[in-house]
């Protein structure tokens, strides 16, 4: 049975001249699992957004889109709510109540259960996602993964048919988001309940999907399996198959690290020399010995950070949601004072916080560019380099979330920093942009700037970043040159150098694992 066909959909939003949707045509069957990816702006979440009537997006619209059978706009409001769930890319913005138990109770108090079903719904679908330690617990004292799972129940409680979210893993750490794809699977597989979300990070989500989904320009350009995914969208293919395709291998295509891991077995790999140690440079930004806590009464949240940031280098900070990293860079910025410690800046501080909408300000984007600069020769060749060209009568609101990142970025780059800090800069960009965010990032690096970012991204760190730490527990355990720092690590680390341990050492990137197979083994 379909569970979504998709005729003709088009759709343009008011006062733009090109469709965000052009002749969508998708039939979705009940219990796919479907993965919805391509470059930022292309047009994904306006599709999902149109899958659920409540939230469906303003502007002029053309064809038709049946939801089991029925034209979603004729659905009623009660059927709408409970049989089709949507997860936002803000997950703070979904909580509305104070307690974990209420959250899971409030959709079905919206639909007016008797008081007994409730607590048998909300009972069962705790044990069912493993929530019964907190099930008590309030709202925001929960972890990312912890806040994800709850939004989860809370649709998961009214039994739907479909269950649609955008980008689920942005805020998370590679090991919440594992834990993410995991509930998912097991939602997908136990409860038959079909999957369908947007996702710039394939690793974990080709392997689960039945079905894949590439938009380019509010256009489909590929539907099917993942390990048909052909070579022109290698940038967004998880990294067995970027490495495959990248040699240009014949025969089945490697989708798992499993898979990968099988698969290079049988070709021969040369050795990746190891990199030698950069020689010292000036210093910019040093904390020493920060503690810090939110209330008197509270635990420390930072016990005892110590981190250098060096004038003319990339440096990541990585580690779980909730470990410190945010208050780190909030304390450098002199957001908040730490009750004990020193914190030495050579150069003026810049930061680019997690939500890029705190800096929106302007009705367009050029009136928000304007704000920062009269100069119109800079605002030019920032415009150029954060490719807003096409962006700047619009209102910022109205951006996708890696068009409103660049946006954001764009802003602080015209403060002119001396030491930029950025709070996972890289949400919701593809792949090609993400390339053309670290061309800024290393041009502004050349030019003395010390840079800093927190990020989940472990790929892109891998790619770009100069240097490491991985935060645990409020401190910093390790800090290290990029390649020492994912060669040396289990778990914390990349698709390529999971693929590659045991086989070849100091591959951390797909580009190394590539470099390092012969030729003569095809």
């Amino acid at each position: 049975m379909e569970t979504y066909r998709i005729s003709n959909l088009t759709f343009t939003y008011p006062n733009r001249a090109a469709p965000a949707l052009d002749n969508i045509n998708l039939t979705l069957a009940q219990g796919d699992f479907c993965v919805l990816c391509g470059h930022s702006g292309g047009g994904k979440t306006t599709l999902l957004r149109h899958l659920k009537p409540a939230i469906m997006p303003h502007g002029t619209r053309e064809g038709e889109i049946l939801f089991n059978g029925t034209p979603v706009n004729d659905l009623a409001p009660r059927d709408a709510a409970a049989k089709i769930g949507y997860v936002s890319q803000n997950i703070e913005n979904q909580i509305v109540t104070d307690k974990v138990w209420h959250e899971l109770a409030f959709g079905l108090e919206s639909l007016g259960l008797p008081t007994p079903q409730i607590r048998l719904r909300t009972a069962e679908t705790a044990c069912f996602l493993g929530m019964q330690a907190w099930f008590e617990r309030d709202t925001h004292t929960l972890s990312g993964g912890q806040k994800q799972r709850l939004i989860l129940g809370s649709i998961l409680t009214m039994h739907p048919d479909v269950l649609i979210l955008d980008e689920p893993t942005s805020q998370l750490d590679p090991i919440a988001a594992e834990e993410l794809f995991t509930l998912l699977a097991k939602i997908n597989r136990e409860l038959g309940v079909t999957v369908i979300l947007t996702e710039h990070r394939p690793e974990e989500a080709f392997p689960l999907a039945n079905k894949i989904i590439v938009l380019d320009n509010g256009c489909i350009i590929y539907e099917d399996t993942p390990r048909n995914a052909p070579r022109n969208i290698l940038g967004i293919l998880p990294t067995p198959m970027r490495i495959f395709h990248g040699i240009g291998a014949s025969g089945t295509c490697p989708v798992t690290i499993k898979e990968g891991r099988k698969w290079l077995k049988t070709q021969t790999l040369k050795p990746i020399p190891p990199v030698q140690e950069p020689p010292p440079v000036a210093p910019a930004l040093i904390l020493r010995d920060i503690y810090f806590k939110y209330e008197k009464n509270a635990p420390d949240v930072l016990t005892g950070v110590s981190f250098t940031a060096n004038k003319g280098e990339i440096t990541a900070l990585l580690g779980g949601n909730g470990t410190g990293k945010s208050t780190t860079l909030a304390i450098a910025m002199g957001l908040y004072k730490p009750r004990r410690g020193k914190i030495t800046a050579h150069g003026k501080i810049t930061m680019l916080p997690q939500n890029p909408t705190t800096l929106f300000i302007g009705k367009t984007v050029q009136e928000d560019l304007h704000e920062m600069t009269q100069n119109l020769d800079e605002l030019e060749h920032i415009v150029r380099q954060c490719r807003l060209q096409h962006l700047l009568d619009i209102h910022p609101y109205d951006l996708s979330g890696g068009e409103q990142q660049r946006t954001a970025l764009a802003k602080v780059l015209l403060t002119r920093p001396q030491i930029l800090l950025l709070d996972e800069p890289t949400q919701g960009l593809d792949t090609a942009y993400k390339q053309n965010f670290a061309e800024i990032l290393r041009s502004l690096a050349n030019t003395g700037v010390a840079i800093v970012l927190v990020s989940h991204d472990i790929e892109f760190c891998a790619e770009y970043a100069d240097r490491c730490a991985l935060f645990f527990n409020g401190s910093i355990i390790t800090q290290s040159t990029t390649r020492a720092f994912f060669a040396n690590n289990h778990f914390y680390t990349t698709g390529a150098n999971r693929m590659t341990r045991g086989l070849v050492e100091n591959a951390v990137t797909a580009t190394d694992v590539i470099n390092a197979l012969q030729k003569g083994s095809l």
